[in-house]
């Protein structure tokens, strides 16, 4: 049986450094003692730096037939142990599972027996020895050496309650990988959907991964409020980047014809289900590619993503089905406007009939309204909660989208798309406006609104208007929320269940 663990011992009070030894557990406090005591015979784990891994659990179990009576050598955590006087059987857990190991006293000799007495639920150790079969029929290591590369100080959470506790489970998540298998695979899963989309990219459709700043003077290529910083020697503000487009553009500018980028962005906003101040998003543009040849990398990108991790398009998130199989619907803004809010603005035409659209619908500031704006705040209250899609929803108005290329049918709209799975937008795209007149009269309005008082309103870049004059062809260009695909793919009912080590704000002391 399991020698200890109870509850989530510990690790309340372990995470944040090291606690006076008056306020150790008991239990904790046998682990040290126990650790001193292997100390003063010589035998202190911490000094050991390597051990040979030959074979991992899965491996071991996978191909038996060939291994069974041969020797391996490998290492993990201890999950379980059971003594039986001269003899015990311990479970191991690696990067790939668990497997169950046979310790006997006549293998390994008296007193290396005895110091493996004191090996705890939790210890890192070493096995070498001979693979065979249970009569219970479970693939198991024989030991013929065994060695203690790591003591455990702390005591896991007991393995029938396991770490349960969703916050603790985000702030410890080292603890959450041991106890949690499920947990493992989503995050070797993300990995999976990470490493098929580059290759996407780069083998399909022969972009070039790049680098861009994450610190800058200027946060823009998007409508957020960012997180402020100071650089001391340059005596100068600088903002963690909201997004990395504008950047991706220049170098378009130069002649890198398909550029993307996937990293961290920031945003300092709300916190939800959704939305984690810190997120990964990819960027990429195309030159002489369009809002169409975006929604063509989108729909294969995302719908392959989920074949490579799950071996099909068709995904179910949270009970609900979604088939991700290319081509996706495509819904114009106007039109879901019209189905769901039940306003027709194809005979609105004037500022003065939106604002009384808005007025009629409760939205706040409606007396300060375009047509455009109207468009969006009421497609933002009455229809994003119905696109469950896969679907394109087009025809952004010019006033959110000040990076977007006119619609030449249309110039009050963009040529521009969000893609939406289960009411989440999970990507944005342009057929990007290469007109640095029109560029700079957008921006300079945005900064009108910046200055005063909205602070998500995008800030003045001359030095990318100035790109801008040199020359940027007809360019696509889009952004995808890389942490959302993977919560649609790996059924995750929050972002922070994708996100190793999420933002999460410090315990009171």
């Amino acid at each position: 049986m399991d020698t200890e663990g109870s509850g989530n011992g510990g690790f309340e009070d372990g995470a944040g450094g090291q606690p006076p030894e008056e306020n150790l557990s008991e239990l904790r406090q046998i682990r040290r003692e126990k650790l001193r005591k292997l100390q003063n015979m010589g035998r202190n784990p911490f000094v050991i730096e390597t051990w040979d891994i030959t074979a991992y659990s899965q491996d071991i179990k996978d191909e038996f037939d060939a291994l069974d009576g041969h020797w391996v050598s490998c290492a993990g955590r201890v999950m379980a142990n059971r003594h039986m006087g001269k003899a015990s059987f311990i479970d191991i857990q690696d990067r790939l599972g668990r497997i169950q190991c046979y310790v006997r006293q006549d293998a390994i000799g008296p007193d290396e027996y005895e110091i493996f007495l004191m090996y705890d639920i939790g210890d890192i150790v070493g096995i070498e020895g001979s693979v065979f079969r249970t009569r219970h029929g479970e693939v198991s290591v024989k030991a013929e050496r065994i060695a203690l590369l790591t003591k455990s100080l702390q005591i896991l959470p007991n393995k029938h309650q396991g770490l349960r506790d969703t916050e603790l489970r985000y702030r410890q998540r080292y603890v959450d990988l041991i106890m949690n298998p499920e947990v493992r695979e989503a995050f070797i899963t993300r990995a999976k959907i990470i490493k098929e989309i580059k290759r996407y990219m780069e083998d399909e459709r022969g972009y070039l991964e790049v680098d861009t700043p994450i610190l800058t003077t200027i946060a823009g290529g998007a409508n957020a409020r960012p997180f402020v910083t100071h650089h001391n020697t340059l005596e100068l503000e600088m903002k963690l980047r909201i997004s990395n487009e504008l950047y991706l553009k220049r170098l378009t500018v130069g002649g890198f014809d398909r550029v993307y980028e996937m990293g961290k962005m920031f945003r300092n906003e709300g916190m939800d289900r959704n939305h984690n101040p810190e997120y990964t998003s990819m960027e990429l543009y195309h030159a002489y590619g369009n809002m169409d040849t975006m929604m063509d990398i989108c729909e294969n990108l995302v719908a392959g993503a989920a074949k490579a991790a799950l071996g099909t398009m068709v995904i179910t998130y949270q009970g609900k089905t979604f088939d991700l199989t290319p081509p996706w619907e495509r819904l114009s803004m106007q039109d879901a406007v019209k189905k769901w809010a039940g306003e027709d603005f194809g005979r609105i035409e004037s500022d003065e009939e939106a604002r009384e659209a808005a007025k009629r619908h409760g939205l706040d500031g409606w007396e300060k309204m375009s047509r455009g704006i109207a468009i969006s705040e009421l497609f933002e209250k009455y229809c994003e909660e119905h696109l469950d899609g896969p679907v394109f929803v087009t025809g952004h108005p010019v006033e959110i989208s000040p990076l977007a290329k006119r619609d030449p049918d249309d110039p009050r709209i963009t040529r521009r798309f969000e893609a939406y799975i289960n009411c989440w937008e999970i990507a944005n795209a342009f057929s990007e406006l290469n007109d640095p007149i029109d560029q700079y009269q957008r921006f300079k309005e945005q900064q009108e609104q910046l200055e005063s008082g909205d602070d998500q309103a995008h800030p003045m870049d001359e030095d990318f208007v100035n790109a801008l004059e040199v020359g940027l062809p007809p360019t696509g260009g889009m952004g995808i929320g890389i942490d959302r695909v993977v919560m649609l793919i790996t059924d995750a009912p929050s972002i922070r269940d994708v996100i190793l080590f999420p933002t999460m704000k410090p315990l009171e002391d």
